[in-house]
């Protein structure tokens, strides 16, 4: 159960962080004739966020620990539940220093 619900949490994310990235998730597949439209793409992010709000709940009340796929700060958005610009602006924001920082490491 406990891996299960893992790779669920995964797959979620990985959806959500493919719509802040504005790339193309199954989601597109099912209205080929939406994605001219503005509107879609936060449709879109309202619909993989809902989704990854709903996996991560399930598995917190099954006692399945989803907490160590996110950053600290993406859990506490998580935990919010509302999904706005800041979440969208700052989601990467501390994988992004520390992917920076490590290269910057690496470099010297």
């Amino acid at each position: 159960m406990n891996s299960f619900f893992k790779e669920k949490i995964s797959e979620a994310k990985v959806q959500f962080e493919r719509t802040v990235d504005c790339k193309h998730i199954e989601f597109d597949d099912l209205y080929p004739y939406m994605s001219e439209q503005p509107q879609f793409f936060w449709y879109k992010r309202y619909v993989a966020w809902q989704e990854l709000l709903t996996v991560t709940k399930l598995a917190g009340e099954l006692e399945v620990d989803w907490k160590p796929q996110f950053t600290d700060k993406q859990v506490n958005y998580i935990e919010e539940k509302v999904l706005d610009a800041k979440v969208l602006d700052q989601w990467y924001e501390e994988s992004q220093i520390e992917t920076e920082e490590q290269t910057n490491n690496n470099e010297k």
